[in-house]
């Protein structure tokens, strides 16, 4: 597999964004290693891309520093039979010049440093260009008794470009070596080598049989598969004493430092580590089918807010208002004092303060449980299936703007009240009506009296015409203006709580609804970087966070 400059550099670039977009969301511990891989690696990409770190990494007597020598046609590493001394790091480079940055970066020692400036002779017909381009580490024994040598191979083994982990017949199998470096380094199969070493010590086709049992273990660190089924760690077998598998390791390594590519190979399965170990982060275990800040969440979220400020009740007592004023103007004159009483009494609904008593500021008309409850549940609903992280953020961010929200739903209830209802003209007409019938009635008992006390000589029916016209048109005339009455009253009653319910719905959507779909965006662009930087897409069409 090869990864160009421009693909890394986009899925770097994207890393980066996802840092920053990350830091004020998730835990600083879970980004500290992020980070430190974005400066590992640009620190890596400024030095010579046309040179190849490769470090030769085993345990104590896998004659690791023998191989080194033997590679390098050099004695430059110290080996022992009884007690092998590699003790610090040990180089040589071809092209020296080119690759003194590098191993400044490695912390190479001045007098570890050796140079070869001839080709390396790696058997008849090796190509000479791989003369330029090689640096060759001989690391610490990585199960060193002392504890600064198994660090440096630690940090070492982050910074080389290829591994070849050079084994031997006797601890070929020991489990601290698999579990501890093997298995957690098996996407890094396309930069790493197994050398299995020291098989002149086997008899007959034992070697053979140790080969397939080497392979066998490797298969189930995961490093003798690639992770697409392309093949993975390349596995040989040599002796430095005798000679035998030499040629097959020096025609591998001149493969993989002619390529020029195994820099960003093994750049790219850092990545590929680091996207693992942060998708939990952001992508979740299990995708929840129309979650997010949805059409529904948000009307239910209106609902519950119109709920809390009573919009219902609200609409009903200004339908009531509108009725009693409709009263008040239609009905006859000696009924408007006892109706006015009334609804003095009844009418317990007027959120203003009444007359007389402009001083008083009107109580909290949101009910604040109502209000959180409403605020927990769409916080619960926008957070439905994020990522742990992500999920909190929104249900902060839902949290804090619902800190002040029944202040906001209060105030915005004032401002959408009715007030007293206006005054229609067909109110006027029938309010001079009942003056006129109220005449009537009064001049149907004066002529009764003038009649019955022989001052006036009138019919006997006209003062009980004109008495039962105004006693009985009154009422009559009232009933159809209360009749009159229900329509416009009605749609009164519904506009002011429509009013109501517009008010409350946009006190939430500004203090709740868009900070939330505002955090659901950071983490759909969020998501789209994971994407990138490891190497998919996501469909992240399922949060729904249009504003509205």
């Amino acid at each position: 597999m090869t990864m160009t400059d421009g693909a890394l550099g986009a899925r770097l670039d994207a890393l980066g964004e996802l840092l920053g977009l990350s830091r004020t969301r998730v835990s600083p511990d879970a980004l500290a290693e992020t980070g430190e891989l974005l400066d590992r690696v640009a620190e890596r990409r400024r030095l010579s891309p046309d040179h190849t770190v490769v470090a030769l990494a085993g345990a104590t007597g896998s004659g690791k520093s023998t191989l080194f020598n033997a590679l390098a046609g050099l004695e430059l590493s110290e080996s022992g039979v009884r007690r092998p001394t590699t003790s610090a790091p040990v180089a040589c480079a071809w092209d020296p010049e080119g690759a003194a940055g590098l191993l400044d970066r490695l912390g190479i020692a001045p007098k570890a440093r050796y140079a070869r400036r001839s080709a390396l002779d790696f058997g008849e017909g090796a190509p000479d260009s791989f003369s330029d381009g090689l640096v060759l580490i001989d690391l610490p024994d990585h199960d060193s008794a002392a504890t600064d040598h198994r660090d440096q191979v630690d940090r070492l083994l982050k910074l080389v470009d290829v591994v070849v982990w050079v084994l031997d017949p006797e601890k070929y199998a020991d489990a601290a070596l698999h579990e501890r470096y093997l298995r957690p380094l098996a996407g890094y199969a396309d930069v790493t080598l197994i050398v299995l070493n020291q098989i002149d010590r086997l008899p007959g086709d034992s070697a053979d049989q140790v080969l397939d049992d080497l392979r066998r273990l490797l298969d189930e660190d995961g490093l003798a598969v690639g992770e697409h089924g392309e093949a993975g760690a390349t596995v040989l077998a040599t002796s430095a004493l005798t000679g035998d598998g030499m040629a097959d390791l020096r025609a591998a390594i001149t493969q993989i430092v002619a390529e020029r590519d195994a820099a960003n190979r093994r750049l790219a399965a850092d990545v590929d580590r680091t996207a693992a170990r942060l998708r939990p982060v952001y992508v979740p275990k299990n995708a929840v089918s129309g979650s997010g800040l949805t059409d529904l969440a948000r009307e239910e979220f209106a609902g519950r807010l119109a709920a809390a400020v009573g919009a219902v009740a609200a609409g009903q007592a200004a339908e009531r208002e509108w009725a009693w004023a409709a009263a008040d103007a239609c009905g006859p004159l000696w009924r408007r004092l006892v109706r006015g009483r009334q609804r003095g009494a009844v009418r317990p609904m007027s959120a203003g303060p009444s007359a007389g008593s402009a001083d008083v500021a009107p109580g909290p008309v949101a009910s604040r449980p109502v209000v959180e409850e409403a605020v927990r549940l769409v916080a619960a609903e926008a957070a439905a299936g994020l990522p742990a992280p992500w999920a909190q953020a929104v249900r902060d961010t839902a949290r804090r703007g619902g800190e002040k929200l029944p202040d906001a739903l209060d105030k915005a209830a004032a401002r959408a009240e009715p007030g007293a209802p206006g005054r229609p003209g067909w109110w006027s007409v029938m309010g001079a009506a009942q003056w006129l019938l109220a005449l009537l009635t009064v001049a149907g008992l004066v002529c009764g009296g003038a009649v019955a006390a022989g001052r006036f000589d009138l019919p006997w029916w006209l003062p009980l015409a004109l008495l039962g016209t105004g006693a009985l048109g009154g009422p009559l005339l009232s009933r159809a203006g209360r009749l009159a009455a229900r329509g416009p009253a009605r749609r009164h009653g519904q506009a002011a709580e429509r009013r109501l319910r517009d008010a409350a719905a946009d006190c939430g959507r500004a203090r709740v609804l868009e900070p939330v779909a505002a955090e659901l965006m950071r983490y759909r662009e969020v998501r789209e970087q994971y994407g990138v930087v490891a190497g998919t897409h996501f469909r992240v069409t399922e949060l729904s966070t249009t504003h509205r």
